[in-house]
């Protein structure tokens, strides 16, 4: 139970920081937030896997820099590619 609090929390923070850095925090909540960081360390963990470079995510349970690291990137190719469709371009 507590894995599960702590992915929801960790999937927040990435969420949240990339939605900052991607400048689309006023057009999402708390929950998007969170949904973005699961999404995102799910998308991280495929990129990196097909680079070659490994790494692991919140996804499999290991709360470590480097997971977050691969999340935090994931969640930002993802609101990439989610602002390329709703916008037509990346901001």
């Amino acid at each position: 139970m507590i894995n599960f609090i702590l992915w929801l929390l960790f999937g927040a923070l990435v969420g949240w920081l990339a939605s900052l850095v991607m400048r689309t925090d006023a057009q999402q909540g708390a929950l998007l937030n969170i949904v973005v960081g699961i999404v995102g360390a799910f998308l991280g963990g495929f990129i990196f896997s097909l680079l070659g470079l490994g790494g692991s995510n919140i996804n499999n349970s290991d709360f470590s820099l480097s997971s977050l690291i691969v999340s935090f990137v994931g969640a930002i190719v993802l609101l990439g590619i989610v602002n390329l469709f709703r916008r037509g371009a990346v901001r």
